[in-house]
């Protein structure tokens, strides 16, 4: 686990592909307890250790991720999240280049939650919640593209779904469409930024993820 920023009110922590924010049924030693198991040792504490999970990326996304150490933190970026005060930049390597190499992309996204899996579609529709997001194109390699992707909203699967539908598959996501995996399962998809005004002293918290270390990723390492 590798912390990236910390006090006594929240901790940022980048994620590796493959591990869990909070546990499921898997039964997998989740983030945010390897967290608290941190917190215990690098600080002596007795007893029970408080973490609050604020959000979530999934499995096979890495990247940046915030958790609250205090309630009154949680309460607060609870709060910041859902109203947008905290903005959230991710990077996709993507198969193919979009047809414009900037955009805003707006769909109404319908979540299958048996196949854990979602769709969007062009048109407003029952169940289906508006998805917006904005991109640019900041590199290219020989077969794939490099997107940088700011989130205006928090659909299930957004950016995945929405880039697929632009014919744009994430590499490795074969869920949404990509032509194979990548080897240690991951998709190339970054939590790469994140900034938000700090709950309880009001600084400007402005942190970026390292890249991962295979080399396509490390190709992109002068951006």
């Amino acid at each position: 686990m590798e912390v990236v920023y910390e006090d006594n009110h929240i901790i940022i922590v980048n994620k590796s592909s493959g591990e869990i924010v909070q546990a499921d049924k898997t039964g997998d030693v989740s983030l945010s307890e390897k967290v608290k198991q941190y917190i215990k040792e690098a600080y002596a504490k007795p007893g029970n250790v408080f973490i609050g999970v604020v959000h979530r990326l999934d499995r096979p996304v890495s990247g940046l991720v915030v958790f609250a150490r205090t309630s009154k933190a949680l309460t607060r970026l609870n709060n910041m999240f859902r109203d947008g005060g905290v903005r959230k930049t991710y990077w996709a390597i993507v198969q193919n280049r979009p047809a414009n190499d900037e955009g805003e992309l707006v769909h109404w996204i319908y979540r299958n939650q048996s196949h854990n899996k979602s769709y969007a579609l062009d048109h407003e529709e029952y169940a289906a919640k508006k998805a917006i997001l904005r991109y640019r194109v900041i590199g290219s390699s020989d077969n794939y593209t490099l997107v940088e992707v700011n989130l205006l909203t928090g659909r299930h699967h957004q950016i995945r779904c929405q880039l697929a539908a632009i014919g744009c598959p994430i590499k490795g996501d074969l869920k949404y469409g990509a032509r194979r995996s990548n080897p240690d399962a991951s998709i190339s998809l970054l939590a790469r930024h994140i900034e938000f005004v700090h709950p309880v002293s009001r600084q400007l918290i402005s942190v970026t993820a390292p890249l991962p270390k295979d080399n396509l990723w490390q190709s992109f390492a002068d951006l």
